[in-house]
Order: C-alpha cells, then structure tokens, then sequence
C-alpha cells in the first residue's frame, strides 16, 4: 500500500476509524491502487463558500507504486517532505473522476496537515476537502468556471487541471465539450453523489445510528413474481415466478414502459430501488442498469404539492444546481439513448387523491415519459392506469432468503450463530408469519444474535414490546457513553404520540407523515428529540413547489405507527363510561389494512379486547380466522385458543382466491398452529389460490405469494383450479413429479388429495422406481378430475405409476385441448377413454394446439406430436388460434366427413382461405347438412354449393321475413355496443 494510499484511507470518511462496521468498510476496498472517496450532497448553508457542494467519486489510480518501498510513513511520506516527486493528472472515465500519478516536481499543497478522523460515519465537509487536498485535487481559482462533478457553481471550482490526460467520457477534453455536453456530465455525476448518499446507509436496525451499510452488503433477494397479461388487471390474475430482480427490466415477458413493483410494507420496495440505483452507479455485471445511461429515483412521499418532475429532480437529486434548470433536465432525459425513471412508494404519495393534474399523474397514464420505461412502486394499484402496465410484485422472504440475509449480514459463516438464530425463530411459531416481512426479519435477526436473554414469545403484542424496549434500552446504554446526549424520557409515558398515530391511522385517506415543527410542537422537543434518537421517528427532506425546504416526519414502519395508534385506542375504550361506538371507532380501518392494530389492541389489555372481539364477531363473524388470531391475542398464550383451532380444523378449513390476505394470512397462523400442537386438520380447500408445491422449502405456495409452511397435519387436501377461459394468460399450472412426491413426504398425515380442473397439468404417469415404498404403503388416494361435469375420474395406482379411469357419467361432455404437451397427452387420453365408453362428446375443442392432419389415416396432429383418431362421438370441433391454409383446411373437410356426428366445424380467431373450389368439398358434408363458420373479425358462413364465405348478417337479412325483426335487432345491438364503446371511453 502506497503513501498516497495509506493517506487517503488514513482520512477517508470510510475508513477504518469512521465507526462503521467491516462490512460497510469492505465495500469501498478495492484491489491494487484503486480507491475511491466520495462524499454526500449537503445542504448549501453547510458547506464553506471556497468548497464546491459536490465532488464526483474520485479514483486513484498509483501505476508507479512500488510495493518494496512501502514501509510505513518513512522519509517518503509527503507528511515529513517538501514533495517533489510527482503529479496527479485528473481525467474523466464517464463513470468516475481518475486521478493518475506521475513523477513531476512538487504538486501537493503546502498547506496539507494531517486532520484526525471523524468519530462518527457522519461526512463532513472539511475532513473531505483536506482529504482532497491530500490526495493532490487541486482546486483551481476561477470564479464561476463550471464544476464537473455536479454541484452549485463557486468562486473556487473543483475542476480537474486539464492536460493531455484530461478526457471525459464523451471522448473529447473537459474545455471542448459544448454547454450542453457539459451539463449531461454534471448531471449524471450529481445523480451518482445523490444516490450513494442513500445507497451507502442502510441501517438494519434503526435504534443503531452507527451501523451503516452498503445497500450491496446487505440486499437479499426474496420472492419475485409477475403477471404476464397483456393488459392490467386488477383481479388476482395467474403469477409466475421470477429467478431474481434483474430480469425486471431484461424479461421479454414484461417488457413494456410501464412496470409497478407490489409489496407489503416492510417487503423490501425501497431498498429495491437502492439496490438499482448501487447497480447502475457501478455499472455492476450482469445488471440491467449497467448500459443505462440516465436513472431518475424519487421518493413519492416527498412530492407534496410538486406537479412538475423535473422540478423535483431539480430540487431532491441536483439540490438546486444553478447550472442545470428544469429545462435542461428535460432535454437531458429526452435526448438520452435509454433512461430510466423510478418512482418509490406511491402509497405515500401525499397528492394521490388531489384533483389537480400532476406530472406524476400524466406520467402513470402514458402522457408523459411515453417512450421512457417507468417503474412505480406501491403497496396497491393507483387508480388510473396505462393499459401496457405490467405488474411483478415481492413476495417476502422464504427459508433461503432468511438463512442468506443471516450470512451475509449478520454471522458471516459462523453455521453456530446461523443455527442459534433459526432455532429461536422456531421456538417462537407466532413471528412464522411477521418474519416472512423482510423488514421485522432483519430486526428479529439482529436481535435474536446479539441479545442473549431473547425469549419465547406468546403473541406478536409481547414480541413487538420487547422489540420497542430494545430501543429504548439501547437509547440509555448510548447515553451514559462520555460527551453524549442525556435522554430520560420515560419509555411507558406517550399518550401524545399514541394519539398523533391514531388520527393518521384512522382517516380514509391514511397520512402518516407530519411536519417537524408541528410534530416537535406536539410531542414537547425531548420526547421528540429521544424517540428520534431512538430510531423509531425518522426525519426526511422535503421542497414543497411554494415554500422553503422543510423536513417531515414518519415512522420508522407502519407497523410502529399501528403500535401506538392500538395503544390510543385501549386508552379510548377504557375510559369509565366510554360511549364510542366501535362501529365510528373503526370505520376507516379495515382490518385487511391495519390488522396489527387490532391485534395489538386485544393483546395490550386483556378487558378492551373483549369488546373489540365482540365488534369482530358481529362484522367478521364468529369463526372467523383473524378473529381468533385477535383472540390468541388476548390470551396472550397459543393454549388459550386451542380448543377453537381443534374446532376449526374439525371441518374444512377454506382458503379461497377471493380471500384478502390479511384472511389468507389469518388462516395459515392457525393452521400453523394446529401443526405446532399434533391437531389434525380433517379437509384443506384450496379454492383456486393454489399456485405450487416449493420442493426446496417444502412448503405450499399460494397465488398470493403466501405459503403454507407446516401442512404435515393435513388429513385430505383438496385443490380445485379455474377454468382455464378465465385464467386470463390460458396457462396451466404443471405439477411436476418431484412436487407431487415432495407433498406427499411433507404431509406426513395425508390419506387423500384431489385435484380438479383443467388448468392443472399433472404428469402423465410416475414411474414405480420413484416412488418410496412408505409411500406406497400409506396407499394415499390421488384423484384427478379435470372436468368436473364430465365425471370422468383419474386415480393414480400406487404398484405401477399409472392412472387408472372412472366414468360416472352418462351424459355429452366437452373437451378442450390447449398448447402444453401434457395437456394434450391428457386430453387425447382422455378421448379414448371417452370413445371407448361411447360418451357423446358436444365439442372438441383445440386451443392453440391443431397443427395438421395425417392424409394416410386421417388423424389430427396437435403441435406435441400427438394424435387424435377419427372419433364418432364428436358433434362440433372447433379450431381455434390457428391459422390454416387451403390445402390444410380442404384436409380438415376430409377429417369431418370421416366424423360421421359432426354437425358444426368452427374456425375462431383464425386466418382461412378466401375461398374454396366447390369441387373440393366431399359431398357428404353437403348431404349431412355440415355448418361450416368461420371468425376473425365477424362471423361467416360457408355456402357448399359455391365454396364463398357469406357474412351470416347477409343471410339473416336475406331469409328474413319481412318483419325486419333480425335488422332492427342487429342495428339495436350494434347501438348498444356503440354506447357501451362511449361509456368505456368516458371512463
């Protein structure tokens, strides 16, 4: 390590006597002579008048370095010499500000004097500038020069020394780039310095001001999954899976310019978007950002009264930079060969129900930013939507995510600790749930391994006091240090903020942010000053559009806020001869919404949950899941509620689609806890929320994205599936043979599991050797019926792997053949199980799948390669989604005169021939008197005789009687559907 080296780290703000932990302090190591220093933007009033606000990230590069003479600070050290041996030549790479050594005379300041390193992870802006000094960034006197790095303009700018090394990114010198080159250069550098101002300080637990990290050191990847409709929707449509955040933007499967990012809070959206903004600073490998050339991050909340983007990225990312105006953004980003802008939190947006026309608005809409991808994070769907938008949403943490976020944060490889954590989330089943919210995780975490009289935990209420005492009691530790703020606030007393937090719960339109002065004003300044300092208030920046910038107020969570805002209503409900009507109490807080409140509340005090059980009941219903989690609450101990849950799971517990989460949620506790105590759960329905078995976690999925993750006393498991016209994408959801067999091994008390409907797709057959001889030998039922009407019945024989068939009815079926290969092994199977036993079969249908037809027998070939024989059950086939052209469709004349009970041949949203020779068509279609019809646009009909295509409106007409009864009711549906057209417009 060189002089310079040792200099820079010796003052960096990074360094090793910063106060922040290693793992921050890794990060910014790199191999050889590389090195960066950055520092934040900082307020103009904080900054001396001769320091420019803003330098760029600075590299060093020591090409010369000779490691043999590296022996401490010795004669070489530009501490004890005049210096004369080299000079530093600063040059632009585009992404940072290099500075290269070379031998040259004396090139360091005089004035250079070692400055102690700063005691805390705080920037400041002197320590900086010496360090800057040192390392030879000479800042050249000239008033009003332009600054490259971004940053309000000064009498002394920081700009590089030009010289033959001077070249910026754009390939030309610093002095010949025009103003407008200029300006892309600083904004860009002012971007960067913005972010890893924010990047750089996560903080895992709040209470710890002085443990920072990279958002890189810390960011674990949990569940991700998208919808892949072609239009939003605002049902539970079908979700699949994403490997990882990166393909948010590279998917082709969600590929548009309009993305929104769901998530519960605490799910881990904003520190998402950090992990972008880390991406794209570093143009990381393998990052979608990495070739991104301008990224735009603004925080929703702090929006307040802004309609134009570009004034907010002037004010939040540039902090008024006189050199770059709203204007010049604009340009900048119009002009950019890919940007990208990300808008977080638009659940905390304060102008979401404003009537005024925002930016923020035209951009959801598509008017503005129409060419410019544009993801918007949000706990749930704004109301006004571009139709292109697609949707991925975070879906927390499962086992591997929890296990990685402990290594990497944490225990490092320390297997003991990661053990002694896990264990203690085990012996407490009532956090399964909250902990599968990233951020309550990394808080039980971080507690869990460094305090050593963590306990087991009854209830959630008794888990989160023992979380809030943790801050306090980490608050008095921090204060009895020399030379630090006192606080001795009592932790108990905060009826004011309990009811600060209520009032914003409460309203229909929730704000949980406040302004400092009026909070401050509200709470007294040590209250406010000692709950700030304890991590559970934060303080943020915000510029409204009309006034001077102001710093607001929220809490660390929402879960907090929910925290006092319970503790405001026990306090309302206790009061003698309380007449509140829990009705006007409640009407704004839907327990979907704040069901922590309501927990919370039933767990503080034991005489207030009774009521608050009583309102649950009336509105909810007796047996209903959230209700007894209330209930568990209360009690304040799982035992108190068990004979509820053995009656519960005494019949068939339901968890449907249409269910909230907060219900679904509800329902897995309790089933949880059912697993937890040996209670047999008679009969699970899964009313088509199933969405598949997790082999790797064992545990079942929901579409939700919730999970089942204790199923092993679940007698019989029934799953039913949508049809598969209704699921929106018309996919199927494969049950692979590993999943089938990882169920089965998971539920150790399973003795029957149906699956019914045709989106399922189960595998064609199991092979015997698969199969564990346990298995075989608790002889569980599996039936699979994928036509529910057609009670035709496949269960699996356990001796051979294969499936065996049962008929029930007796009357027409339809069947329907979609584009996967295992649909079409089931449903040619399914066909001659149907033919064979003489069913008469309505309609075939093949969705997708026809490809053509064999000439020597006359079978249909589907896209898998199956086959389907002549069948003489088959009354209508229709083809649809298949373009066919006239030598295909003349073979498919030749299918259905060999189908001799076909009556009716559809073609849908298909391409067909224009016309046919009528000497073409076999005669017998003629003579049995075949409807053939074809749709694209409209339908047609084809007449035999003259192989022509007539609109079937055309024929209406011609047959029609004179009573004008079928035209008066065409134009009169045609109107109806013009109105309707209108109406949708309107809206």
């Amino acid at each position: 390590m060189s002089w310079l080296q040792r200099a820079a780290r010796r003052y960096n703000p990074f360094g090793g006597t910063s106060g922040r932990s290693s793992s921050h302090s890794s990060q910014h190591s790199h191999q050889s002579d590389i090195l960066h220093i950055q520092r934040p933007l900082h307020r103009a009033d904080e900054i001396a008048p001769s320091t420019s606000r803003d330098e760029s990230m600075i590299e060093v590069t020591d090409d010369h370095y000779d490691a043999s003479t590296d022996e401490g600070m010795s004669a070489t050290d530009p501490m004890e010499q005049t210096g004369n041996e080299e000079r530093m030549d600063s040059v632009c790479t585009g992404d940072d500000w290099v500075l290269q050594r070379h031998p040259r005379p004396n090139e360091l300041s005089q004035d250079t004097q070692p400055i102690p390193g700063p005691s805390t992870s705080s920037h400041s802006v002197e320590h900086l500038r010496q360090s800057q000094r040192l390392i030879g960034y000479q800042a050249r006197a000239s008033s009003g020069s332009p600054n490259p790095v971004g940053g309000a303009a000064c009498s002394q700018s920081t700009e590089p020394t030009e010289g033959p090394h001077t070249m910026t990114s754009l390939g030309k010198p610093l002095h010949r780039l025009t103003e407008k080159q200029k300006k892309k250069l600083f904004f860009i550098e002012a971007l960067k310095t913005r972010y890893k101002v924010d990047y750089d300080k996560v903080q895992p637990i709040p209470y710890i001001k002085d443990r920072l990290y990279c958002v890189d050191k810390v960011y674990v990847e949990g569940g991700f999954e998208f919808m892949p409709t072609e239009q939003v929707t605002r049902g539970s449509g079908s979700w699949e899976r994403l490997e990882s955040y990166k393909p948010v933007f590279s998917d082709q499967r969600i590929q548009s310019v309009r993305r929104i990012i769901e998530g519960d809070p605490g799910y881990g959206k904003t520190t998402l978007t950090l992990q972008f903004a880390y991406d794209w600073c570093n143009r990381v490998e393998g990052s979608p950002m990495r070739d991104v050339e301008v990224l735009i991050l603004l925080r929703m909340r702090q929006l307040s009264g802004i309609r134009s983007i570009y004034r907010a990225i002037e004010v939040y990312l540039l902090g008024s930079d006189p050199r770059v105006k709203e204007a010049d953004i604009a340009a900048i980003i119009g002009e950019s060969k890919s940007a990208i802008v990300i808008l977080d939190g638009y659940d905390e947006y304060p102008d979401q129900h404003s009537r005024r026309v925002t930016d923020i608005r035209r951009i959801l809409k598509l008017d503005l930013f129409a060419n410019t991808p544009v993801i918007l994070t949000t706990r749930y769907l704004p109301g006004y939507l571009a139709p292109v938008t697609k949707r991925v949403r975070l879906t927390g943490f499962d086992e591997i995510a929890r296990d990685e976020y402990i290594r990497k944060a944490v225990v490092g490889e320390d297997e003991i600790a990661l053990s002694s954590i896990k264990a203690r989330l085990k012996e407490n089943p009532v956090l399964e749930d909250l902990c599968q919210v990233p951020l309550v995780f990394v808080m039980f975490a971080h507690i869990a391994h460094e305090n050593k009289d963590f306990q087991n935990f009854k209830s959630v209420t008794e888990f989160f006091q023992y979380m809030i005492r943790c801050f306090h009691e980490h608050l008095k530790i921090k204060s009895k240090e020399l030379n630090t703020v006192r606080y001795s606030i009592d932790e108990n007393e905060h009826a004011a903020l309990d009811k600060l937090a209520f009032l914003a719960i409460s309203q229909e339109n929730q704000q949980i942010t406040w302004r400092r002065t009026g909070m401050r004003k509200q709470l007294g300044r040590d209250f406010y000053e000692t709950y700030l300092a304890s991590g559970i208030l934060v303080e943020e920046e915000v510029v409204p559009e009309r006034s001077s910038r102001g710093v607001e107020v929220r809490f660390y969570h929402k879960l907090f806020c929910e925290w006092y805002a319970a503790h405001h209503i026990v306090y309302i409900l206790s009061q003698p001869g309380q007449s509140v009507p829990l009705n006007e109490l409640f009407r704004h807080m839907k327990p979907e919404d704040v069901q922590y409140v309501y927990r919370f509340a039933c767990g503080l005090n034991r005489d207030v949950s009774s009521s608050i059980l009583q309102y649950l009941e009336k509105s909810q219903g007796r047996s209903n899941r959230f209700t007894l989690l209330c209930l568990l609450e209360q009690s304040g101990d799982v035992k108190g509620i068990l004979g509820n849950v053995r009656d519960m799971c005494s019949q068939t517990v339901n968890i449907k689609e249409g269910d909230n989460r907060m219900l679904q949620r509800s329902t897995i506790q309790l089933l949880d806890i059912a697993a937890g105590h040996g209670i047999l759960v008679s009969s699970l329905h899964l009313d088509q929320c199933f969405s598949k078995f997790d082999v790797t976690n064992a545990c079942i999925v929901l579409r939700s994205g919730l999970r089942l993750t204790n199923p092993k006393t679940l007698k019989v498991l029934r799953v039913s599936g949508r049809t598969r016209e209704t699921a929106g994408d018309s996919k199927g959801i494969e049950v692979t043979r590993e999943e089938l067999l990882g169920l089965f091994r998971t539920c150790g008390a399973l003795t029957e599991i149906r699956f019914e409907g045709r989106e399922f797709l189960l595998p064609h057959s199991v092979s015997a050797e698969l199969i564990p001889p346990t298995l075989k030998t608790r002889n569980i039922i599996v039936s699979y019926e994928r036509y529910r009407e057609h009670g035709v019945v496949h269960q699996l024989n356990w001796d051979n792997g294969q499936w065996q068939h049962q008929i029930t009815s007796d009357g027409s079926v339809r069947v329907d053949i979609f584009q996967e290969e295992l649909d079409q092994q089931w449903g040619k199977k399914e066909l001659a199980v149907l033919s064979t036993a003489g069913v008469s079969i309505n309609r075939l249908e093949l969705v997708r799948s026809f490809s053509n037809i064999i000439d020597d027998t006359q079978s249909i070939i589907l896209t898998s390669g199956c086959t389907i024989p002549v069948l003489q059950t088959v009354q209508e086939l229709w083809i649809q989604e298949t373009d066919v052209d006239l030598e295909v469709f003349l073979k498919i004349l030749s299918y259905t005169k060999e189908c001799t009970e076909i009556t009716d041949l559809n073609f849908y949203y298909c391409e067909a021939p224009d016309k046919v020779d009528p000497e073409m068509i076999p005669p017998l279609l003629k003579e049995r008197g075949v409807a053939v019809d074809w749709f694209s646009n409209r339908w047609r009909h084809l007449d035999l005789d003259t192989g022509n295509w007539k609109d079937e409106e055309s024929e209406e007409d011609d047959s029609d009687d004179g009573t004008g009864g079928t035209g008066s009711e065409s134009e009169s549906s045609e109107d109806e559907e013009s109105e309707e057209d209108d109406s949708d417009d309107s809206e």
